[in-house]
């Protein structure tokens, strides 16, 4: 029997682009809800006590209310909010960050799947603590560009509806200003830190893609290592990873620029690193589709491995 799969939020952004990965597809079950009956909590319930898999796309207080609906002990949930992913009865759905990781997902009857920034944080930053080459006190900054879809439909009114009281004209806009973006507390988490990286994130004028850039003194780091011995380890630790690419650094040296958009439209993260020798410094970058790799496209991912199917079925 095929896999029952009910998409709570199916109508929201991520939710879109996880039903387009699923639609086709003839080995499991999707289910959706009708418009008339997507808002219905009693049908909500019962699709989600129903689903083998519920996925959950929808704002964090709701996720609450639906995994609280649950009384199925044999529903399985996975959480594309904010709210789980620091909890710690959840497994973060994030395959590729920790060798076992792959395995506790196929297992766990609760992923949270990961935040759009944190994905290129945690894809820079965590094989370099866990090889020791960043100490877990040093202190981290990471800057971050995304298309406005990653605010989902509010943000996207921002930048599309001339008639929404929100709609700006502008370019791009830095924010979280306050230093208390949501995705701080899984970066810290989840890359073994003693103290939350400063987040400066920034919204521009496209519809999707993004960079997360980490900079790097080595003078300051233990041991001073080389822009080699960084590539490196980022190289060793997604060797065997298809959806994780390490640009080679010849590669990368003749670049004179980076477009957030490369990626557009794919699954796939691709990580950089830019390094000046004489100055020991590094730009440690990557690039991603918000929608995708950063949304959706690891909603599915997690998906098949919850349910040991091929990784990479149904991706771009």
């Amino acid at each position: 029997m095929k896999p029952l799969i009910y998409v709570d939020g199916g109508a929201g952004t991520t939710g879109l682009e996880i039903v387009a990965r699923l639609r086709e597809r003839d080995d499991l079950s999707l289910v959706l809800l009708s418009d008339s009956k997507r808002k219905d909590f009693e049908a909500r319930s019962q699709a989600l006590n129903e689903a083998d898999i519920a996925i959950l796309c929808l704002p964090d207080e709701a996720a609450r209310e639906a995994v609280a609906a649950i009384r199925n002990q044999s529903t399985r949930v996975l959480d594309a909010s904010s709210v789980h992913r620091i909890s710690a009865n959840w497994t973060y759905g994030f395959p590729e960050l920790e060798a076992n990781r792959r395995e506790a997902i196929a297992e766990a009857g609760r992923v949270s799947n990961p935040g759009c920034y944190a994905t290129g944080f945690l894809g820079l930053v965590r094989p370099l603590v866990r090889a020791g080459v960043i100490p877990p006190a040093f202190p981290l900054s990471v800057n971050a560009i995304s298309g406005y879809s990653g605010g989902g439909k509010m943000m996207i009114a921002e930048f599309e509806n001339a008639d929404s009281h929100h709609y700006t004209k502008g370019v791009a806009r830095t924010y979280a200003l306050t230093l208390a973006h949501k995705h701080v507390p899984e970066m810290q988490l989840h890359a073994g830190l003693a103290h939350p990286p400063v987040f400066a994130p920034t919204v521009a004028r496209f519809y999707r893609g993004m960079i997360v850039e980490v900079p790097l003194q080595l003078w300051a780091l233990p041991g001073s290592p080389s822009i080699l011995a960084i590539h490196r380890i980022l190289s060793d630790a997604y060797a065997d990873h298809p959806l994780m690419e390490v640009a080679e650094l010849e590669s990368s040296r003749a670049m004179a620029a980076l477009d957030p958009e490369l990626l557009s439209r794919s699954d796939r993260m691709k990580l950089f690193v830019f390094g000046n020798e004489k100055r020991e410094q590094v730009r440690l970058v990557a690039v991603l589709d918000n929608l995708g790799k950063g949304a959706g496209g690891a909603a599915v991912q997690n998906l098949n491995v919850m349910l040991g199917m091929p990784e990479t079925r149904g991706l771009r």
